[in-house]
Order: structure tokens, then C-alpha cells, then sequence
């Protein structure tokens, strides 16, 4: 397991977090959650053994090997999958082992090392990668295609892919769908769900999350909390947490106001003086509970077009591509104030491409492309963020579009999307890429744009503002085409899908959840041809037998899994009951007394909830793997 104890970490002379107590078991995949800046990279070079704490300790097994994705990849002549195959590490050190001892015609060796690849699965290990990189994107002739030939995002790719390919025990991944499409991400989940190691992720991808992990590992407020279950799961305790600590703060807001009133109204009366000096005391006594942090300073919305023309744009029988390539053609489309369309389709399809071809940066080889007069349209892409100028403020470049506006104006729009005090006055040379990329939204919704053509706006960005954007889309009056691997806000923003492929735009009937089981099958490696044939081969009898054997072998465990939903239900039902209880303000009028109770009653009964829910997890994962 990955112990935590009374751990204490830094950067520089801020603190992170402090008194960290905190176990991870061997199995668990443990979402990382918290704002920026709250120092989830900085647990996870904790965790590879780049930092060390600055108080406390930090534990791993010595024998688990350990897998993270590289965040730069040299131009290397070296074919692309042969560069995936290096991130076994064991198997290419068998390999080469093997190649000295054929050349030292050592035979004794060479079985030894022949029966250890077999062990471990080395002769798979080509076809492996290549199904890795299938997975993630890659076609069968960029598996030898050199790693030079690649850009920045594929070769963050190939980096995902080698991480992958290491036989972990733990495996660290920090926003591991920045650069994949949504293919890519429904193809990584599937695998992250199989995955049989420990795995420590950062996203701030809601579905990701929700689909992937068992558990959340929070940072927030110089404090580390594990809890059990997905993202939602973990939002709704926070939530009910939250509401509670805020009651209880009030709570003692008044007790303090009505000590004090004593206090200010008899201090100087000597028959009272004894009863004002005790209720001093009892003021410093008191523990002080801190109210709800406040909610995300990140709030914007698109400021209103000054025209909505209809329709705003068409596409007629048009065909876009480079060069004499053609990558679509026929296309018809028509885009009214209102539309919410997105983009489905494998990387490559051309979704970019009718993205660049409505825009007009991209001037079609066929047919025709009408745009009505006052069409404005606000084109994010992540190209965008390169073009920023690194030596100019987000004030300068906002300046650069409406050279009149004032600077304190230009810093009070630019407060709704995170550049708060000096921040919004500093070059964006060294800014993140989600400061980056929410200085690209920010130009984008000045410009007053009555069409929006997103180009995946959500990398980089955390959920915070992904929530902001979402709100701001909803009430955004004209149209919006959509390319992003987010489903949270495909789900939310989106009324029209289109799938792009084949050279072709067509609408798309179904969901999100059949376009994946599509994709899915895509992806999915093929079946042995020995499989079919070993199972049409076993009798019904021997299948009854087995049958009925796993049944008594699993019997224990499906007690013990129903014993723990039951006391789980009985758990919340009282739970909710104290909740009820302590919501009523007739309580409050009363002897404190019982509302004291009630409180430490629950707060006994959410630690025993809590408990319960993850003894029943593990139990529910352990009887998952057995069934399987």
C-alpha cells in the first residue's frame, strides 16, 4: 500500500498541505482532486520520489514497480512502436540478455531466458503496443513511423502509450486526456477500468472520473481526505459536510455574539464581574469552526451579439482538404442562432477541418460556403494559445482588441475568468497552459461573436471553469459547433450530433453511450481463435459442475456484501433522520444541549458510514474479480 503519515509538503515557502494520514491499498484507482495550485503534482513527485516531506513520512512497497507518463519526448530516430515496446522494462532487458547469449551460443541461458519471456508474456509484447497505440489513435503505419515525425500531442500520445505498456503495480497519470480525442478517452477509461495495479489520477474530467475511479483522494485547504467512491459520489458528501459545517459555524457565530453581548453589557459591574470573567473563558475556549470556502471566483458570461442574423452560415455541397488531399466532401450544413452541435468522429476524420472550413480559414476545393452579413465568429483552437504574445499582460492583449477600453474595465472583465489582482497585469510568458487557455476564452467572448466554433476548449482547464463555460454556453444566445472530449459538457451544451468520418458529415441518431460501445468495438483487440474453439469444446456437464462450485466458492462473499448494504441503509436512514433533526430551527431555541448531542451523534454515524462504504467497495471489488 501507499501509506501517508503526519505528512507535511511544500513548494517554496508555501504549504501545501500538513498532517497528511492517509492509506492507499494495493488495487485502489484513487482520483486526485482540488483546485489548481493545491498541490495534486506535487503529491504525485512525492509519490515517484522526486520530493521529499517536509515533515512526516511517506511509505511505498520496494518491489512495486512504478509507471508515469514522460511530459517531454526527444525527436528520436526510433520507430514509434519500438519506442512504445521500451516501456517493458523487463522485456527489453530479457531481450537483450537473450541476444548475448545467442551470440555467446550459451544454450543453458537461452532456455532460461526464453522460459522467462514466455512468463511474462514476451512474445505478445510487440502485438501489445501496437494494440496500445490502436487504442490511442495511431493507424498501423505510424507504428513505424519515427517518433521525430510526430507532433507535440501525439508524441504526449506515444509518451501515454509507453506508460502503459510498463507491467505497473502503480501507475500515475496527470491529465491523461489532455491531448486525446474522444475515441482515445472511451478507449483509456475501458483500459484504466481493467487495470489491475494502483493508480493515482489527476483529470478534471467529470465523466472520466465518475467511470474510472473507486475512490477520491481530496487536497483542499492544506488538508489531504480520502474518500470512498466516484467524483458525484465524493461531491454529495462534501455537499452534505459543507451545509453541516456551515450550520455549525453560524451555530456558534450566535453563541459567540451572545457571550460577548454578556460580557460587554456587565464587564464593569462588580456583582457581575465573576459571570462576565467566565464567559471571557469560555470565548477562548471555544474551537473555531471555519465557514464554507467560497464558491469559484470564476464567473463570465458572452456578452450579448449585435446581431443574429439567419442563417448565420452554409455550407452547399462543399469539399475541404490540403493540397489535392480531400478529407470531406459533399458537406451541407446550415447553422441558425440557437444550434448546439458536436463533432464525433475518429482522430483524423476531419473534424478540425469542418471546424477551419466554417470559419473560413480554410477556403473550401468545392461547392460553396455562405456566411450572412455581420457574422462574427469566436474561434477558440489550441493553436491559439501559441500565438499568444508571451511578453504581454492578459490586460495588454485584451487592450490590443478594444484599444479604448480602461485598464481598471479591462481588469474587471477579465476577474470573471481567474486573473484576480496583479495577476491580469503579469506576462503570460510563464502562465499555465489553463491560464492560457482562459485568456483565449476571454478574447473570445469580447469579441461579441454570434457563431463560437470550439476546437476542444477544455484541455487544461479545471472543473471550476469547466462549470463556468458550461453556464456561460447555455446562455450564450447564438450558435456553437463543438469538438471536445469532455462528455460533461457535450451532455450539457450539445442538442445535435454529428459524426464526421468517411469523408462524410452525418447526423448521428444515437447517444454518447452508443457512439463509445462503437468505438469500443473498434478498439477492442481480436479474440484468440483457440477461445471459441476451447469453449464449444467443454461439456455442459463440466460447465453445471463449475457452475455450481463457484456458486459455493462466492457464497461468503455475496453474505458479506449484502450484510454491508444493509448496514449501509440502515446507516443513512438514521443519518438522514439526525440531518432532518438538526435542519429544524425550533432545535436551536432549546437547551444546547441537544443539539450537541444530536451533532456528535452524527458525526459518529458518518465515520461508521464512511467505514462501512469502504469495507463494502473493497468487498464488492474482491467479489467482482472472483465472479470474473
Amino acid at each position: 500500500m501507499l501509506k501517508f503519515d503526519s505528512l507535511a509538503l511544500r513548494r517554496g515557502a508555501k504549504l501545501l498541505f500538513s498532517n497528511a494520514t492517509v492509506q492507499l491499498h494495493a488495487g485502489w484507482r484513487v482520483g486526485v482532486t482540488g483546485r489548481n495550485g493545491a498541490g495534486k503534482s506535487s503529491l504525485f513527485a512525492l509519490v515517484s520520489g522526486e520530493l521529499a516531506p517536509d515533515s512526516g513520512d511517506f511509505s511505498r512497497p520496494r518491489d512495486w514497480v512504478m509507471a508515469h507518463v514522460r511530459q517531454e519526448t526527444p525527436a528520436l530516430d526510433q520507430p514509434a512502436v519500438e519506442f512504445v515496446l521500451d516501456g517493458d522494462r523487463e522485456y527489453r532487458s530479457i531481450v537483450s540478455d537473450l541476444q548475448a547469449a545467442e551470440a555467446a551460443h550459451d544454450a543453458a541461458r537461452q532456455a532460461i531466458l526464453h522460459e522467462r519471456l514466455h512468463a511474462i508474456g514476451g512474445y505478445s509484447a510487440p502485438a501489445r503496443a501496437a494494440e496500445l497505440m490502436h487504442g490511442l489513435g495511431f493507424t498501423s503505419e505510424d507504428e513505424s513511423r519515427t517518433v521525430a515525425e510526430f507532433s507535440g500531442g501525439w508524441r504526449m500520445r506515444l509518451n501515454l502509450a509507453q506508460a502503459l505498456m510498463c507491467r505497473s503495480d502503480l501507475l500515475l497519470l496527470d491529465e491523461p486526456t489532455n491531448h486525446l480525442d474522444l475515441d482515445a478517452v472511451f478507449w483509456l477509461e475501458d483500459w484504466l477500468r481493467r487495470y489491475e495495479g494502483t493508480l493515482l489520477l489527476i483529470s478534471h474530467d467529470r465523466e472520466f472520473l465518475d467511470n474510472v475511479v473507486s475512490h477520491i483522494l481530496e487536497i483542499a485547504d492544506e488538508r489531504v481526505e480520502l474518500f470512498a467512491g466516484n467524483l458525484s459520489g465524493f461531491e454529495r458528501k462534501r455537499s452534505e459536510r459543507l451545509v453541516q459545517q456551515q450550520a455549525q459555524f453560524e451555530k456558534q457565530q450566535r453563541e459567540r455574539a451572545h457571550l460577548q453581548s454578556f460580557v460587554d453589557r456587565f464587564k464593569a459591574k462588580a456583582s457581575k464581574a465573576r459571570q462576565a470573567q467566565s464567559r471571557v473563558k469560555a470565548l477562548e475556549r471555544m474551537v473555531d469552526i471555519a465557514p464554507i470556502r467560497a464558491a469559484s471566483s470564476i464567473r463570465f458570461e458572452f456578452r450579448e451579439p449585435e446581431s443574429l442574423p439567419y442563417p448565420l452560415a452554409r455550407l452547399d455541397e462543399s469539399v475541404a482538404g490540403y493540397g489535392e488531399r480531400v478529407i470531406l466532401q459533399g458537406v451541407k450544413l446550415t447553422l441558425a442562432p440557437g444550434d448546439r452541435i458536436a463533432l464525433l468522429g475518429a482522430n483524423g476524420a476531419g473534424k478540425s477541418t469542418l471546424i477551419k472550413l466554417l470559419s473560413g480559414a480554410l477556403a473550401p476545393m468545392a461547392g460553396e460556403r455562405h456566411e450572412a452579413k455581420g457574422l462574427r465568429i469566436g474561434y477558440f483552437a489550441q493553436h491559439q494559445l501559441e500565438q499568444l504574445d508571451p511578453r504581454a499582460s492578459a490586460v495588454e492583449h485584451l487592450k490590443h482588441l478594444e484599444p479604448t477600453i480602461g485598464e481598471q474595465a479591462a481588469r474587471d472583465f477579465l476577474g470573471g475568468f481567474g486573473f484576480i489582482g496583479d495577476r491580469a497585469l503579469e506576462p503570460v510568458a510563464p502562465f499555465s497552459g489553463g491560464e492560457k487557455a482562459r485568456l483565449c476564452l476571454a478574447l473570445t467572448v469580447w469579441q461579441r461573436p454570434n457563431l463560437l466554433l470550439l476546437d476542444e476548449p477544455t484541455n487544461h482547464l479545471d472543473l471550476d471553469m469547466r462549470e463556468a463555460l458550461t453556464e456561460a454556453l447555455n446562455g450564450f444566445d447564438g450558435a456553437v459547433v463543438l469538438v471536445a472530449h469532455d462528455r460533461a459538457l457535450i451532455r450539457t451544451c450539445c442538442e445535435t450530433l454529428l459524426l464526421v468520418g468517411g469523408g462524410r458529415v452525418q447526423p448521428y441518431d444515437g447517444d454518447l453511450e452508443d457512439y463509445a460501445r462503437i468505438v469500443l468495438r473498434q478498439t477492442a483487440p481480436p479474440r484468440e481463435a483457440t477461445s471459441a474453439a476451447a469453449s464449444s469444446s467443454a461439456s455442459r456437464k463440466d460447465e453445471r459442475r463449475d457452475r455450481a462450485e463457484q456458486r459455493a466458492r462466492l457464497a461468503p462473499m455475496r453474505n458479506e456484501v449484502q450484510k454491508l448494504e444493509k448496514r449501509m441503509n440502515e446507516l443513512a436512514g438514521k443519518k438522514k433522520a439526525l440531518e432532518v433533526q438538526l435542519e429544524d430551527p425550533a432545535l436551536y431555541e432549546g437547551p444546547p444541549s441537544r443539539a450537541t448531542e444530536l451533532s456528535r451523534q452524527l458525526g459518529e454515524l458518518s465515520a461508521e458510514l464512511v467505514s462501512i462504504e469502504e469495507a463494502w467497495l473493497e468487498a464488492q471489488e474482491a467479489l467482482e474479480q472472483a465472479s470474473g
